[in-house]
């Protein structure tokens, strides 16, 4: 039988009162991305996946089919699978039935992508036990992981989301929950011409523009604030300097909010920094885990070189 561990939602609604708080209060403001997947969040994410514009999931999921018959020569079979950031699961599908986890755990902070990761991999493999837990994945090292023989799972490039100090500590946690014989199949996005990559984050459907704003939805449902969304705009660009797409929420006035009973006025052209994406270069990438205590193995990019995806042992 599954069995499911989660955080108590009032110590999440708690951290996500205290995070947009403080975020807002700060100057210049920042949001965190893991808060962007709500229900309708996750939603747009999966739709923005499917835009013409946003290659990551479309590249990665190729590489990750053509290399999971190669990827048992390194991993071999039966191992405990953990997944942080989950989303709804659906890559892991394609290693299933070729890695023959002994148990798959997904972790994810949205309740929503928990349940669809479950439900999705119990109808995919319903020989595979399923441990699902609902907690923030940087908090990893917190969580009572299965025992045994561990892969961690970490696709889709969200290694990006994080500044690089803290990407070098998250990959060290990461080695600690593997622990000894451990591996670790990370997607990673590489550094490309800014034209792909700026087009990549303003599709021209406007739905990442729509995911962005649903930040403030969320915020005003949860925490009783009353943003406009729509007097904000939707602004990506890619910061070569930095190696970063950055994401922001720009005031298109002068206005004024209220927040959880504190107000926050904003002057015109004011921004709300919402993600950065970070592209590494495949060196750069593994110069950043081997501080992070692994040691890289083997690397597969797609013919255009827009995605790598790694292989790397505890070292």
């Amino acid at each position: 039988m599954n069995r499911r561990l989660e955080v108590p939602s009032a110590a999440v609604d708690e951290a996500f009162r205290e995070h947009v708080l403080a975020g807002l209060a700060q100057r210049p403001r920042r949001l965190a991305p893991k808060y962007f997947y709500d229900g309708r969040g996750a939603a747009l994410f999966e739709a923005i996946c499917r835009s013409p514009e946003y290659y990551v999931t479309r590249v990665e999921k190729a590489l990750l089919a053509a290399l999971a018959p190669e990827l048992v020569a390194f991993t071999g079979r039966h191992r405990v699978l953990v997944e942080p950031g989950s989303g709804s699961g659906e890559k892991v599908r394609l290693l299933a039935d070729l890695l023959q986890p002994a148990v798959y755990v997904p972790v994810d902070l949205s309740p929503h992508y928990v349940s669809a990761a479950e439900s999705g991999l119990a109808r995919h493999c319903p020989w595979l036990p399923i441990r699902p837990i609902c907690a923030d994945f940087t908090q990893l090292t917190r969580l009572a992981l299965p025992p045994g023989r561990r892969l961690v799972f970490f696709p889709g490039s969200t290694i990006g989301n994080l500044e690089p100090e803290e990407a070098a500590a998250f990959l060290a946690g990461l080695a600690v929950c593997a622990g000894p014989g451990g591996g670790l199949l990370i997607g990673v996005d590489l550094k490309k011409d800014r034209a792909v990559l700026e087009a990549a984050y303003n599709d021209a459907g406007g739905v990442t523009a729509a995911f962005n704003r649903n930040l403030l939805v969320r915020i005003n449902r949860e925490l009783g604030a009353d943003f406009d969304p729509h007097a904000f705009d939707h602004h990506a660009f890619y910061d070569e300097a930095r190696g970063r797409v950055e994401m922001h929420l720009v005031a298109r006035t002068a206005q004024s909010v209220w927040c959880d009973g504190e107000r926050f006025r904003f002057a015109a052209g004011e921004t709300i920094h919402t993600e950065n994406s970070y592209k590494y270069t495949v060196a750069e990438f593994e110069a950043l885990a081997v501080r992070g205590g692994w040691r890289p193995r083997q690397v597969w990019c797609d013919p255009a070189r827009l995605f790598s995806v790694h292989y790397l042992d505890v070292a």
